[in-house]
């Protein structure tokens, strides 16, 4: 028997690791080669018969009927690429030739799986993508919708979260979590036993789907929220510590995580748990800068980054600020008397006391020893100044309770409202500071 013979051309066809396809003008598989279980999962006489479209990823759709069009035309498609769903749920790439015979009114089309190439592109992208995301931000709050879109595009991930540990704390906290069912958790601690917990206490991905959702729920783990079909952690590692984890979930039976997508996600989860740690360290860099350290307020630096911000705002709009410089009375009397530990915790308790008497939007600042400024922004009237250095009075001329000892002091308040008391920095500062000197008691302190 000669080799022709023993290789006649059905036999080479399914020996072919590529599919070779036969569609209709109505667009139905009328031939579909052995290779076709291995790139989507179906063998050849579950597709013979089947509508194409069945089986294209919902995106693609428009555009594969598009090219169909193209070739049925007379113009053979040499690398077009689309995406199919396999039967397991999981996505392949194809890599499509294809051209239209006439006299047998069939598109003919090999069909060539490029998925591989596609998760090291991915992959590749994902990276730069992260990395871009770090430096284009130093808030979480922003980085995390950006990841988020980033992990999007390599798997499905409508129902994405970040969870971080806060090892001080002992805290899971949930500062990014979108999910069709559920909301964000309220923060945990790492033995609550959740799905989340085991990932970081241990620092392993967890799988959870139909096949072992018994098994891990009859262990230490507890279910908590919507019922997921589906669930996947990965544990977000730096320098051997888990500051965290990702996960995806999916509720429909549509939507499986192959190896392939976890792995991808494990990959990705370097360079997230990298963007995160950098985008916390410029964070914390960016508020050290503006912050003094024992108080936790704005330091005379970024005060003075917003004053100069609000006058060029009110000169804009034709509005007022005011300006509250505040001294505390005979403050180095109760260094003296009960030591620095003492009078650097009255500090705290008065910064916190300020920030109770204005709002959000305002500015306090420290600026010195026992010295305060607040920047109200955005006031209608003169009184509104008056009535809050009154608050202030009353609310720091309440004892204060350290250590045991009760501790008294009175602030004096000096205000200067812009634009009646200066048109630049230096004139409000130096009229709320004579003011403030005014107001002090004749033995200052």
């Amino acid at each position: 028997m000669t080799t022709n013979e023993l290789l006649s051309p059905p036999d080479v066809i399914d020996l072919l690791l590529d599919c070779i396809c036969a569609v209709d003008a109505a667009g139905n598989f009328a031939y579909v080669s052995a290779a076709s279980e291995r790139i989507f999962g179906f063998r050849p006489e579950e597709l013979i018969g089947q509508q194409m479209t069945n089986y294209i990823h919902p995106e693609d759709i428009d555009k594969t009927i598009w090219a169909a069009k193209h070739v049925m035309n007379g113009k053979p498609e040499i690398g077009f690429e689309n995406r199919y769903i396999r039967k397991d749920g999981s996505i392949v790439h194809i890599l499509w030739t294809a051209r239209w015979d006439e006299e047998k009114q069939l598109r003919i089309a090999v069909a060539h799986d490029i998925s591989e190439r596609k998760r090291f592109e991915a992959k590749q992208q994902a990276v730069y993508d992260i990395s871009a995301a770090a430096q284009q931000t130093d808030k979480l709050d922003q980085l995390f919708p950006q990841v988020h879109g980033i992990v999007g595009k390599l798997i499905p991930a409508q129902n994405f979260f970040i969870a971080l540990y806060d090892v001080d704390r002992d805290e899971i906290s949930f500062p990014y979590f979108i999910d069709q069912h559920d909301e964000a958790p309220t923060p945990i601690p790492l033995d609550s036993g959740t799905l989340s917990a085991e990932v970081i206490r241990h620092g392993k991905a967890l799988v959870l789907d139909q096949s072992n959702k018994d098994v891990i729920f009859a262990g230490p783990c507890k279910p908590v929220g919507a019922d997921a079909i589906q669930w996947v952690g990965i544990p977000l590692l730096t320098d051997d510590q888990v500051m965290g984890l990702l996960a995806v979930q999916s509720y429909s039976t549509k939507i499986r995580y192959t190896e392939a997508d976890i792995d991808l996600l494990q990959f990705v989860s370097t360079q997230i748990a990298s963007a995160i740690q950098r985008t916390q360290l410029h964070a914390h860099l960016l508020y050290a800068a503006g912050h003094d350290p024992l108080t936790g307020l704005a330091n005379r630096g970024l005060f003075q980054d917003r004053l100069t911000s609000a006058l060029s705002r009110v000169r804009r709009e034709h509005a007022r600020f005011a300006i509250l410089y505040i001294d505390l009375n005979k403050f180095k009397d109760i260094n003296d008397s009960y030591g620095h530990n003492i009078g650097d915790q009255l500090l705290k308790q008065v910064a916190q006391r300020l920030l109770e008497c204005v709002r959000e939007s305002d500015t306090v600042a420290r600026i010195g020893g026992d010295e305060f400024v607040i920047l109200l922004d955005a006031i209608v009237l003169t009184t509104h100044a008056a009535n809050v250095s009154r608050k202030i009075q009353t609310r720091l001329s309440n004892g204060f309770t350290i250590n045991g000892h009760e501790v008294h002091i009175t602030p004096s308040i000096g205000i200067a409202v812009y634009p009646e008391d200066g048109d630049d920095e230096v004139e409000l500062l130096k009229h709320a500071d004579d003011s403030m000197y005014q107001s002090k008691p004749k033995n200052r302190g």
